[in-house]
């Protein structure tokens, strides 16, 4: 049975919405808060009734919940008027689930669930701040653990700020009372929501150089420690990265030593690093086997990542120095030092295409504009590679004198050639375009020989070139580039987009080096604002990667006290980046918008076709309502597609023409 597009799209949409709003973190309010609100639901002919019994249950920054005895139809608009103390806020939102207040059927309350319109998020923030200062330390500290044990961590930012804002009301973490009641309270709320059997906390005693567990559920805590360095916890706090581990098909040999020694069978366990203040890793938490599966799933890491946060924050003043400390410095979380990071298309395909070049011998060609990291590309390809644990070299040759390159290649006298010294390694020739015409004769001639001039050493390296230049454009044109050298090194290609055709990799690229730069300065984990995000994805970075680490090394270091960055400086004596030059952003997707060859007023109808494009899409294919929102009649509208259909027919025709000529 064939399904409707559109009513497809919108099952998937609102059953997202279900999924978001299940997933959120809400506070619930109480009648003694004497919370006052009047809500109003819009009918099927646009009207708004009010809902005379309606009362808040539970909110968000993002949603909330109501409870009524009138029925309303799940995608329904509905508006809020709700005070609290000398504040009134009005916010917007839509139903996304209902469902039976209790299960007892004669019950006729219903309790809906609503996502509040993205503009209204800035109101709903205000009244939870006031809300919140009025809570005592043990509604607050049910409030947190509730939080640390229900939010699903989709992003970073989500839940952060409400995370921030209930820490906030305690300078101190002893308000809670016990710490370490708190902590065993943690444990077992853990074990319940992860489905564990058993759960530890474990900190460094820099004295005896040990693990220590500082809270433990199922077994007495005495007995948990020995060697840092030793078992799945001491690989964590020893690296910084968590670990999901099925015990018995990874043979850890000795979460077996232990169950020896404490009577118990570890089959699948899940740790994570616990960091202080300065970011230094200073413990783990781990939990130990899972029910009735055989390892924690993917959602069990993501509860652990907040869940490290929340301890991470328990323990921030944690700072054991010891002169006899085998750890003075104790461990960072380790991060690749060279990695290739993004999640976009373009970037997958390179992951892909460096598993099927890494371990050939003929030469690479990466090609892409300043800053996409080729270098990078070439260091991971040898690395990844057959021939990684030999040398690796990167010869400039750019802004290096003739002599001096001559020297590094061919050698001479008093200095050997590099081609030698990295015998069974690679040598890098970083933006080979600035080679004169007789180098690159020569190289060539080297290359091809695998023989030094007046030498009989056979030469065994893997030749990579780099190029922000078209190669084959230049090399085309007279006294510009040898041709046959060309053709020698592009057997294989690497073609790298610029960051401004792959958006997806801003978000894990700034993500990457956030933390890098955060560990640099000595700050606690910050995060970017989803407006910011934004922002910074509509930027066109025409320093790629290199001017984007910049950009975050600035905001890290005007932001010292922020946990999330929500404003970017983009003007005044400190600007992090120039949003004003970003107006040929997106250029290169549209086709032929950068064909110099073309007429101008032909590209211009290119691109206008593509906005038109664009319009009619966001007005759900209505060209009329495109046409309106642009200022123009139907009928120009009409035109002007049709013109730009001309122009492309036209281009569609000569590359025929070209290649049944070819």
């Amino acid at each position: 049975m064939e399904v409707d597009e559109t009513i497809g799209s919108q099952i998937m949409l609102t059953s997202f919405k279900e999924f978001k709003f299940f997933q959120s973190f809400r506070i619930p309010l109480e009648s003694k808060d004497e919370v006052r609100c009047m809500v109003e639901y819009e009918d099927e002919l646009g009207k708004y009734k009010a809902i005379m019994d309606g009362e808040l249950e539970d909110t968000s920054i993002t949603g909330l919940g109501f409870k009524t005895k009138s029925r309303i139809k799940v995608d329904t608009n509905v508006r809020f008027s709700i005070q609290y103390k000398r504040l009134r806020i009005e916010v917007e939102g839509v139903i996304v689930r209902s469902f039976g207040y209790q299960p007892d059927q004669t019950n006729e309350t219903m309790l809906y669930g609503v996502e509040l319109d993205e503009d209204d998020f800035p109101q709903m923030k205000r009244f939870i701040e006031q809300y919140v200062l009025g809570f005592s330390p043990d509604r607050a500290r049910d409030c947190i653990t509730t939080m640390a044990i229900s939010e699903r961590y989709k992003r970073a930012t989500e839940g952060f700020e409400i995370f921030s804002l209930m820490l906030s009301l305690f300078k101190d973490i002893t308000a809670f009372g016990s710490q370490e009641t708190f902590l065993q309270s943690m444990l077992e709320e853990i074990s319940r929501i992860l489905n564990a059997q058993r759960a530890s906390i474990f900190l460094i005693n820099s004295q005896t150089n040990e693990l220590e567990a500082v809270a433990a559920l199922g077994i007495d805590r005495g007995q948990l420690k020995f060697d840092y360095r030793k078992g799945i916890a001491g690989s964590v706090f020893t690296t910084g990265v968590p670990l999901n581990i099925d015990a018995q098909t990874d043979k850890v040999r000795f979460s077996q030593d232990m169950d020896k020694k404490t009577g118990f069978e570890t089959r699948s366990i899940l740790c994570n690093p616990i960091s202080n203040r300065d970011d230094k890793v200073i413990g783990v938490i781990e939990v130990l086997n899972k029910r009735n599966q055989d390892r924690f799933t993917e959602e069990d890491e993501k509860t652990m990542k907040v869940l490290a946060l929340i301890f991470s924050s328990v323990f921030h003043n944690y700072n054991p120095i010891s002169e006899k400390s085998l750890i003075r410095r104790f461990s960072t979380p380790y991060d690749r030092e060279f990695a290739y990071i993004g999640k976009s298309t373009s970037t997958n395909e390179i992951r892909r295409s460096i598993v099927k070049l890494k371990d050939i011998d003929s030469p690479l060609l990466i090609q892409g504009e300043f800053g996409v990291g080729k270098k990078l590309l070439a260091r991971i390809v040898h690395n990844e590679g057959k021939r990684g644990l030999n040398k690796f070299f990167i010869l400039s040759c750019k802004g290096v004198s003739e002599k001096e390159i001559d020297r590094k290649i061919f050698g001479d006298e008093n200095n050997k050639s590099v081609l030698e010294e990295c015998q069974g390694g690679t040598v890098v020739f970083d933006e080979v375009s600035f080679l004169s015409l007789d180098q690159q004769m020569k190289l060539l001639r080297v290359l091809k020989e695998r023989r030094l001039p007046n030498s009989n050493y056979t030469i065994d390296v893997r030749a990579i070139f780099t190029a922000g230049q078209d190669l084959k454009k230049i090399a085309q044109l007279e006294d510009c580039f040898n041709f046959e050298l060309y053709n020698y090194m592009q057997e294989s290609i690497l073609m790298v987009d610029p960051l401004r055709k792959r958006p997806d990799d801003i978000e894990p690229l700034t993500s990457y080096f956030l933390r890098k730069e955060c560990r640099k300065q000595g700050l606690l984990l910050k995060e970017f604002s989803k407006e910011v995000l934004d922002q910074l994805k509509q930027y066109d970075w025409s320093g790629n990667v290199i001017e984007l680490e910049q950009a975050v090394q600035k905001a890290v270091l005007y932001n010292p006290k922020a946990h999330v960055i929500s404003k970017l400086n983009k003007t005044g004596a400190t600007p992090v980046i120039d949003l004003s030059q970003s107006g040929m952003h997106g250029l290169d997707n549209i086709p032929h918008a950068r064909d110099f060859n073309l007429a101008l007023k032909d590209r211009v109808s290119l691109v206008e076709r593509e906005m038109i494009l664009a319009e009619i899409k966001r007005n759900k294919g209505n060209k009329s309502k495109a046409a309106k929102e642009m200022g123009i009649s139907r009928e120009a509208l009409r035109k002007k597609l049709l013109q730009s259909d001309h122009i492309i027919e036209g281009l569609q025709a000569d590359d025929s023409d070209i290649k049944q000529a070819a």
